[in-house]
């Protein structure tokens, strides 16, 4: 009988050993990374990194490292349902990507109740511009870089006006999210997507570290440390403002 029963137990056991497992691999697979906001999760900062290239409606190839935003926007929607997680971290390294899937993740961590911080390491090129400027306060690290250009079309393009307008309206999208959360002005904006000579073969420029924060792009240079301060500090802010509204109720 005890053979049964210590047989029946370690098979058991091998059950909800290969359900972890699978669970495990599934959250690779649907979400890219397995620490995504639980209620189980101690901290409450929850860290999300933007990396590589921003993947949007078309795949890339499989040896692009990128970020898909079909990942993204179910961990963003999880934070702000989430009562355990009080502050949002966004590491950004990335060269850019699809523009409407940019722009929608930038929304979206513009949206969030709960306090943002985004810090740029590496680079933050392209649409990851305004995806930087999306939190309630920016990050550079002094080292690190951002490509500001105008939108581009890649694949077949048919050479009509209604082409150069709808490029037209969508680089104003851009321009306009970027101006409403940072602190440069939409003409110097301007004057630096569209400037000659900074990049060899396109036209832009490349901002760098204390330039992006002189340009009003980025609030301050600082690095992970300062990152976490800040955050902990809008985390405060936003406890004491609740308790404030309690007692005045």
């Amino acid at each position: 009988m005890d053979n049964i029963f210590s047989g029946q137990k370690s098979e058991e056991e091998q059950e909800k050993k290969d359900e972890a497992k699978e669970g495990l691999i599934d959250k690779i697979q649907q979400l890219g990374q397995t620490n995504i906001p639980q209620m189980t999760n101690d901290s409450k900062i929850h860290c999300l990194t933007i990396i590589g290239q921003i993947e949007g409606h078309v795949q890339l190839p499989p040896q692009n490292k990128t970020t898909k935003y079909e990942h993204l926007i179910p961990q963003i929607v999880a934070i702000e349902q989430n009562p355990k997680i009080e502050g949002l971290l966004i590491i950004l390294n990335t060269v850019g990507g699809d523009v409407e899937a940019g722009l929608a993740i930038a929304e979206m961590i513009a949206s969030l109740s709960k306090p943002t911080v985004s810090i740029v390491l590496g680079g933050g090129h392209s649409i990851g511009v305004p995806i930087a400027v999306s939190t309630d306060y920016s990050f550079i690290a002094e080292t690190a870089t951002m490509t500001i250009h105008p939108v581009r079309l890649t694949g077949l393009v048919i050479g009509v006006p209604q082409t150069f307008e709808y490029l037209d309206k969508m680089q104003d999208r851009v321009v306009r999210f970027v101006t409403r959360h940072s602190n440069v002005t939409e003409d110097r904006f301007k004057e630096l997507m569209l400037s000659k000579g900074n990049l060899t073969r396109d036209i832009g420029t490349n901002v760098v570290g204390e330039d992006a924060v002189k340009y009003g792009l980025i609030n301050e240079v600082g690095g992970v440390g300062k990152a976490l301060l800040k955050i902990n500090s809008l985390i405060e802010e936003r406890n004491n403002i609740k308790e404030d509204g309690k007692m005045l109720q």
